[in-house]
């Protein structure tokens, strides 16, 4: 839901408003925008803003299976 919120509006959003929009809380939108984030599907434009990435559009679009990410090895 969210990178659909992010990729509909076409715009940098806040977790807040990303929130709003998909009826879930601030903080839990927070969370899930850091692991997007480090798969590379969101870009952190500064703190507390978000951009869908190529990649992220390439995921909605079916070009791109999350499979495919590299699993954290830290």
């Amino acid at each position: 839901m969210i990178l659909e919120a992010l990729n509909s509006s076409g715009i940098i959003l806040s977790s807040a408003v990303i929130g709003k929009n998909i009826d879930r809380s601030r903080e839990e939108v927070t969370r899930r925008l850091s692991d997007l984030v480090t798969d590379g599907l969101v870009s952190r434009v500064e703190r507390g803003y978000y951009e869908i990435t190529d990649l992220g559009e390439q995921y909605l679009e079916g070009d791109f299976d999350a499979d495919d990410l590299e699993p954290d090895t830290e």
